[in-house]
């Protein structure tokens, strides 16, 4: 354990209200809260020094700004994860001695631990979460100190092999030399017991009370060591933690709900798509699905149209040097499926190719580099620019198997994509134009609930700091001329720019990041793209990477998701059955379909020989928004019987009312 230094001298601590005490150095965030009042010691569990976050017991050496961590605090959640991970770790390991800890992190909403059980051993599973979840809870109540301690390099390593925790032994091995080996204790040492340790970097908060018993074990997954393939297979167990009950509950129901709403068990249900293992990553879009895509993307065509875009197409495979000169195949070259250019062997029985390939193709993971080549075509003046092109680019990425979740992330998908070519001047009425055009969008498609992120230079990245300076303040501009509130977020730009994001929340609160804008002067400068100015000179254009959904895909299935699956009329792949009650009005029922088809609505007829019960639940679970249900009364008085989906309730009008009203609600909104 780390003693604590106390000295005479003294250290300037700025508070969050802007007052500056002296303290002498030493000092501790404990010791400061102490300072203030009892009360907010008690209720701390962290500080922040210099916005770094730390445990409460760190001795403070030199003048610092400090603020201090309440567990009510939004920012006090990742750390109950954390310590909740090592508590989980710990129940285990009592359990089931021969188990060895890997790794352990906090993630979003909860915290996994990676396990590796003797090959003997029954592997863990939920039957066993009652009896881990039950030793956890002893431990919060057992209110063990995180006591944190710095070991000598040799030291660990001799420790954990001894302990046959060899993971641990590996990881420390794995450190860089100068890092010191920082150990967590739950259990003080000084109190005669030896407590349960774990190397960790910290911070924690003060003792395992601060977890609470708003915990629960989800569930058991397979993970490979280090995420390598190659290494050995461990055994994860995922938990949610939150700060009380009523916060667990409440994503309990909404986990409850998102299972519901699951795009891949509504799109069978629906047979909008499928997906299987020999196309890993790809959509098989079924006739009903084909159509939403396809109302879909005739609306975003309409709306670019409209907003002064020129679509065009652009190969599927390109020379990889377009990539190499972009800068993405330095950065993306692991995640793009890339094809030899030889000329193949014709003979049978030899080699596939004559010799060894000196040209790779790639297929295009993105489209920027292709509407370069578009822009590139013949010389434009200024008075040419802007110049928006926009695709419907079929893109590919090799994402990793484990990363692939039906369709919200593929291998293949299609992006409303665009590439705006302007002048300097014209940065800020492109990037507004842009940004009313994303508000409209997910006005019309039922998304009004949305944040927006600005994301910075990334550490990795091409261009000078100086052309990076100017372009961060021009998108920075444009989001002020909105009056956007929005979310700076350091270092999360593109390696070739700064990215405007916009994160839309569906109906159940889930987060999603869909439209993007980023300002790029990198790209026409490694391309040598260039435009005559007004004084005859060539000057680089300005490029404006632009989506406003994303990957339709992956939208859709957002949309499913968040409408559980009952879209809005204009998108629904068929908006009305005409349903029999008995044959004789199958006459009747087949001239009704066929006057809403020529109406323009989607229409589909069920004169099935079966009871109107299981037609109506049938197309119910189909989520058919309209059913027109005729007898042999509504025949011959000319009317229908109208039950929309979700509702009992059964409404009959006249036949041309009803196809009337349903034409102008299935208009699209634009």
């Amino acid at each position: 354990m780390e003693a604590r230094q106390t000295t005479n001298q003294m250290i300037k601590i700025t508070l969050p209200d802007g007052a500056v005490r002296e303290y002498e150095a030493g000092t501790t965030g404990l010791d400061i809260a102490n300072s203030i009042s009892k009360s907010l010691a008690k209720a701390c569990i962290a500080v922040r020094i210099d916005g770094e976050l730390s445990d409460l017991t760190l001795p403070i050496e030199h003048d610092v700004s400090i603020a201090l961590v309440k567990r009510e605090n939004n920012e006090a959640l990742e750390m109950i994860r954390h310590d909740a991970a090592h508590v989980m770790a710990e129940a285990v390991q009592t359990l089931f001695p021969d188990c060895q800890v890997t790794i352990g992190p906090a993630i979003d909403n909860g915290f996994y631990y990676d396990f590796a059980l003797p090959k003997e051993a029954a592997p863990l599973s939920t039957e066993d979460f009652p009896a881990i979840e039950k030793q956890m809870r002893k431990i919060v109540e057992r209110n063990s100190a995180f006591v944190r301690e710095v070991w000598n390099r040799d030291d660990a390593i001799k420790y954990f092999k001894a302990k046959g925790e060899n993971y641990k032994a590996e990881l420390i091995e794995d450190l860089p030399e100068a890092e010191d080996i920082k150990i967590y204790r739950q259990g003080a040492k000084e109190q005669g017991e030896n407590g349960w340790l774990d190397l960790c970097r910290g911070p924690h908060m003060p003792s395992t009370k601060h977890v609470g018993n708003a915990f629960k074990l989800m569930k058991v997954a397979g993970a490979y060591w280090r995420g390598d393939s190659n290494n050995a297979m461990l055994t994860r167990i995922y938990g949610a933690a939150w700060r009380d009950q009523k916060e667990l509950d409440a994503h309990l129901t909404q986990l409850e709900e998102a299972e519901a709403r699951d795009h891949r068990k509504l799109g069978a249900e629906m047979d909008l798509f499928h997906m299987q293992s020999e196309a890993q990553g790809s959509v098989f879009w079924h006739p009903k699905g084909y159509t939403i895509y396809n109302q879909l993307e005739a609306y975003v065509r309409r709306r670019l149209e409209d907003d002064g875009y020129s679509e065009v197409r652009t190969p599927q495979l390109m020379n990889s040097k377009f990539w190499k000169q972009s800068g993405h195949w330095q950065k993306y070259r692991e995640d793009m499926f890339v094809v030899p250019d030889v000329v193949p062997n014709n003979n049978e029985d030899g080699p596939i190719y004559d010799e060894e390939p000196k040209e790779f193709l790639a297929l295009k993971p993105m489209n920027c580099p292709a509407h370069v080549q578009i822009f590139n075509q013949g010389i434009k003046s200024y008075r040419d620019l802007p110049i928006r092109l926009s695709e419907f680019g079929c893109c590919h990425r090799n994402e990793a198997h484990g990363a692939l979740h039906g369709m919200m992330r593929l291998r293949q998908f299609v992006q409303d994509d665009a590439h705006i070519f302007c002048r300097e001047d014209q940065i800020l009425e492109e990037s507004v134009k842009f940004f009313k055009l994303v508000q409209a969008m997910y006005k019309d498609l039922g998304f009004e609930d949305y944040k927006i992120t600005f994301e910075t230079r990334p550490e990795l990245r091409i261009g000078s700091d100086e052309m990076w300076d100017k372009a961060e303040v021009a998108l920075e501009n444009a989001l002020k001329e909105m009056g956007f509130d929005y979310e700076v977020c350091e270092g999360d730009g593109a390696f070739y720019g700064p990215k405007v994001g916009f994160i839309i929340r569906d109906a159940i609160g889930r987060e999603w990041g869909c439209g993007t804008l980023q300002l790029d002067f990198n790209l026409p400068e490694r391309l040598d793209s260039n435009y005559i100015a007004e004084d005859g000179s060539k000057q680089r254009p300005v490029m404006l990477h632009r989506a406003a959904l994303g990957a339709l895909e992956r939208f859709i299935g957002i949309m499913i998701e968040s409408y559980a699956g009952k879209l809005p009329l204009w998108m629904q792949p068929v908006q009305c059955v005409v349903a029999t009650i008995t044959g004789d009005a199958d006459a009747y029922a087949q001239q009704v379909c066929e006057d809403l088809k020529a109406q323009g609505i989607r229409a589909e007829l069920d004169i099935r020989n079966e009871k109107i019960n299981k037609k109506v639940r049938e197309h119910s679970l189909a989520k058919v928004p309209a059913l027109f249900v005729v007898g042999m009364r509504e025949a011959e008085e000319q009317k229908v019987a109208i039950r929309r989906l979700g509702s009992q309730a059964q409404n009959v009008v006249d036949v041309k009312s009803a196809i009337d009203d349903l034409v102008n609600e299935a208009k699209a909104p634009y």
